[in-house]
């Protein structure tokens, strides 16, 4: 799968997930640092790329509806997140990943399980 991670997550998890033989892209490496959330969700669009990211933002249906992008995966770990945490959360996502469709979905990531937006009928 192709994924854009979001400058709040450095390198571990893009790390995590090449080693999983993902696609992986950052806003770091594509100079999209301090890009307001619309920029980096239409270049993510436009590489039809899924979005990881820490930014509780994401997690807004209304804002950012699952169904208009490649998929939006939003980390959820302690206030004071630490490396470990981190990586505790990377290995969650690589997990689920595995067998699953992300595209069109929104994916809330927290140590040990992965709770999906399902929008109402």
């Amino acid at each position: 799968m192709k994924f854009k991670l979001d400058e709040n997550l450095g390198t571990r998890c893009a790390a995590i997930l090449r080693d999983a033989g993902h696609d992986v892209a950052t806003v770091v490496d594509q100079r999209l640092q301090s890009a307001s959330d619309g920029e980096v969700i239409a270049a993510c669009t436009a590489e039809a790329r899924c979005l990881v990211t820490l930014d509780l933002d994401f997690a807004n249906p209304l804002r950012f509806p699952p169904a208009s992008f490649a998929g939006i995966v939003v980390l959820r770990g302690p206030a004071r997140l630490s490396a470990e945490d981190l990586d505790d959360l990377g290995r969650t996502f690589v997990a689920a990943l595995v067998g699953a469709n992300i595209t069109g979905k929104l994916w809330i990531v927290e140590s040990g399980r992965v709770r999906e937006y399902l929008p109402e009928k």
